[in-house]
């Protein structure tokens, strides 16, 4: 009754989690959907963690035992069907592993991103140069054509920037990234000049810890916040490491992240100064 999906869509997300709230406040449990609609349990809690498609048909009889009918059940039906349409993304999922393809998703769907970058120039903002030298780092054996893919997954993200309701991008990125050369001293000016570009766009804040601010609580590695409106959906944050990658929806958890982040933005320059740090900085590269 349902088709596995390589990582679900936020929408799919949102409604799944509907129909969990659905079903706990009707009193029942994944076993007492299971006998009354003849399904396997585990089937039931799949769909509620969005790990397969929502089929018309089992949604339809999810609502119908949780007391859902008229226009109500119409609305979740018809966004259900909106939700399994397939994102752009998909087409990448010979390169795209499933825990990063929900992070595309989730920066497809949010009104703000907010991140730190310690290491590298945030995809969303990289030159194809700069990408593609990013990239081979990080896949040092594949072959040209998995690179080449790669490479076009990542410049056809940053359309989201660019589209009629594009996110609020707010970056913080540390000077390493600037002083610490990729692709060599071409690639880096082409790429400062891409920053100082993004600087324009009425949606994106970009500003610059730079080294005389000394130490700052966000050195521990990248990590992104993403915030949505007019969606039943919570803040997410992803961080990540060497070895692991990690979602994180507590907001306890997330809270430290903002404050940390707060903290780093009024340290930094401010967004109107940062145009005049990215050219200094590309006089000397």
């Amino acid at each position: 009754m349902s088709e596995p999906r390589s990582a679900p869509t936020v929408l799919q997300l949102v409604l799944a989690r509907r129909l969990q709230k659905l079903r706990k406040a009707a009193g029942m449990t994944a076993q007492d959907v299971g006998r009354r609609l003849r399904l396997a349990h585990t089937t039931v809690t799949r769909i509620e963690r969005a790990e397969v498609a929502l089929k018309y048909v089992t949604v339809s009889a999810l609502l119908e035992v949780y007391g859902v009918d008229g226009a109500e059940k119409q609305d979740f039906l018809d966004l259900s069907e909106k939700a399994n349409i397939s994102g752009w993304w998909q087409d990448y999922r010979d390169v795209l592993p499933d825990i990063f393809s929900l992070y595309v998703s989730l920066e497809a769907s949010a009104a703000q991103i907010r991140t730190y970058e310690p290491h590298f120039v945030p995809g969303l903002l990289q030159t194809e140069d700069y990408a593609r030298s990013v990239l081979r780092l990080g896949f040092p054996r594949v072959e040209r054509e998995e690179l080449d893919r790669r490479t076009a997954l990542r410049l056809e993200r940053q359309l989201v920037l660019t589209r009629q309701d594009a996110p609020r991008l707010w970056v913080v990125m540390d000077e390493t990234v600037l002083r610490r050369p990729v692709g060599g001293p071409e690639v880096m000016r082409a790429q400062i000049d891409r920053l100082m570009e993004a600087c324009d766009l009425p949606n994106v804040a970009l500003q610059i810890a730079e080294f005389r601010g000394g130490a700052h609580p966000g050195a521990y590695g990248p990590f992104a916040l993403f915030r949505f409106d007019g969606i039943d959906f919570p803040d997410v944050l992803y961080c990540e490491s060497l070895t692991r990658s990690a979602y994180i929806e507590g907001p306890d958890e997330i809270s430290v992240y903002r404050e940390v982040l707060d903290q780093m933005i009024v340290r930094a320059t401010s967004p109107r100064k940062t145009r005049a740090v990215l050219s200094a900085i590309r006089e000397e590269t």
